[in-house]
């Protein structure tokens, strides 16, 4: 079985991800071949399209967001992801569990004894006349009936788990601040969450398998199951198999893939790329040191901007007065400084709309 080292993994990497060349393509089918994109911070997403897109226009997913083309919602780990409509309304019934035992793994003590299907059906009574509303309006009601646990607690079942929701603009917008406000997935969208078949079978299951292999492939097994957080897809991956080509990594782990997606030459150039906090080419995966080093594993995780230089996190980044500072991890070359501040000039501008093209890159630390 064909053995891929970790370089020939970051080049299939950059090339699912967009992120080895730009791509020019519409906002929606960029959102729908990553499989949404992580957007806890709510204006991360343009970052991350920024990096992945030619000539990108923010206007353009603000108007899919104003428009419900793609909505904003819990779904993968329990995090806030910017999906599709078409995927979310697909793909969220099959996350239902999952996202129900998420919020019990730290809250099951203060919810213990609450019918959290009898609270579900209450949430989704109380949103049913459409009208946005926070989780702590959701919760100043309804906890007039369920008083014990905790309002957080009652609120992050409410709109994490049970009530299937989306939240709605400004929050999102670009250059936008504004709270959260949620209103029913199936009103925003004037569709139904599609439910799960009857029958037993796992259509979905198996299309997540194949979605995440096209835009983050080849992985494990496991890598498939850290990035969407659910345990249940052993028996996707079986019914798929047949269709997939099997790798190993230097780890001897065997690597799934679609045949025809591509795995570029492991000498291919990487250009440097400016990612946004807790981006999926990152967070994606049970194994990350395909693009970060051990040591630096951390801070992706704990919503730290990076940069990669020839692929691979090199740097974090962040803004001051409409300048990009950029901290080198380890010393740069004189080309990698360059090609730093060349694309830090290029974010700072669209970050602040052409009023500023300043970029600092700082000494790294000793």
């Amino acid at each position: 079985m064909t053995v891929l080292d970790s370089r020939a993994l970051n080049r299939a990497t950059l090339a699912r991800q967009l992120l080895l060349d730009r791509a020019d393509v519409p906002v929606v089918d960029a959102v729908a071949h990553l499989c949404g994109l992580q957007a806890q911070e709510p204006q991360e997403p343009f970052v991350g399209l920024w990096s992945r897109l030619r000539a990108f226009d923010p206007a353009a997913l603000d108007d899919l967001l104003i428009r419900r083309g793609v909505v904003r919602t819990h779904l993968m780990r329990r995090t806030v992801h910017l999906l599709t409509a078409d995927d979310i309304l697909s793909w969220r019934a099959r996350h239902d569990a999952m996202l129900r035992q998420r919020v019990l793994g730290t809250y099951r003590r203060e919810l213990d004894g609450v019918d959290l299907d009898e609270l579900a059906a209450a949430g989704r009574a109380l949103m049913a006349d459409g009208e946005p509303r926070s989780a702590a309006d959701m919760v100043r009601v309804l906890a007039t009936r369920w008083p014990a646990p905790g309002r957080r607690a009652l609120g992050e079942m409410l709109i994490a788990a049970l009530v299937p929701v989306a939240q709605t603009p400004p929050r999102g917008l670009w250059r936008t601040k504004a709270g959260v406000r949620n209103a029913l997935l199936s009103s925003w969208l004037g569709r139904e969450v599609e439910p799960p078949p009857l029958d037993g079978s796992d259509p979905v299951g198996q299309a997540l398998v194949r979605r995440y292999l096209a835009a983050f492939g080849p992985a494990t097994s496991s890598d498939l199951r850290a990035w969407c957080g659910l345990a249940g897809l052993p028996a996707a991956v079986a019914a798929v198999r047949e269709e997939l080509v099997t790798f190993r990594d230097e780890n001897g782990r065997e690597l799934l893939d679609l045949p025809d997606a591509p795995r570029p030459d492991p000498d291919t150039p990487a250009p440097g790329r400016f990612l946004p906090a807790f981006d999926n080419a990152i967070l994606g995966y049970q194994d990350r040191s395909r693009i970060v080093d051990a040591a630096d594993r951390g801070l992706s995780v704990a919503g730290e901007r990076v940069v990669l230089l020839d692929g691979r996190v090199a740097a974090t980044w962040s803004v001051d007065a409409d300048t990009v500072v950029v901290t080198p991890l380890r010393p740069l070359s004189r080309p990698d400084r360059t090609a730093v501040a060349e694309q830090g000039q290029e974010l700072a501008s669209f970050l602040s709309g052409r009023e500023s093209d300043r970029v600092r890159v700082t000494a790294p630390p000793r």
